[in-house]
């Protein structure tokens, strides 16, 4: 028997401006300025053991790997 399981998935969304980001799974965290941004972004991949990508458009996504 095969055990399937998803080793990657967003935990997180952290944005500058609401509206680059659609509806999904994850929270979405929107931030005041970048310093918040950075601040966020570090704390919860502290907190969930994840990864964090820079989408290099006022977002960025916390990762499960």
């Amino acid at each position: 028997m095969v055990k399937a399981s998803i080793s990657k998935y967003i935990l997180a969304v952290i944005t500058l401006d609401a509206a680059l980001v659609g509806s999904g799974g994850a929270p979405v965290f929107i931030a005041r300025d970048r310093v918040e941004q950075d601040r966020i972004a570090t704390y919860l991949a502290r907190i969930t053991e994840g990864v964090v990508h820079d989408l290099e458009n006022g977002v960025y996504i916390l990762v499960k790997h």
